[in-house]
């Protein structure tokens, strides 16, 4: 699920389309749960670094526009 989330993470709108075909050739339903937990873990952990090293994780499209997404967005 890591490596999905991976593929993902900033265009949670392609989510449905890779899963598409990540399911179709015949394994286990991918964990949505999982992958939209791991956006969050990462970003929580790359918001830290960023702050350390004197970036703004709160610049348009980063970290904390990831995190407050996932705010927005009710789990499935």
């Amino acid at each position: 699920m890591m490596d999905l989330a991976v593929l993902t993470l900033g265009h949670e709108e392609r989510l449905e389309d890779l899963l598409a075909g990540y399911d179709a050739d015949g394994r286990e339903s991918a964990d949505r749960t999982a992958i939209r937990t791991w956006w969050s873990l990462r970003s929580l952990t790359a918001a830290r670094w960023l702050l350390e090293h004197g970036f703004d994780p709160d610049a348009p499209g980063c970290e904390f526009d990831v995190l407050r997404a996932r705010m927005d967005d009710p789990a499935p």
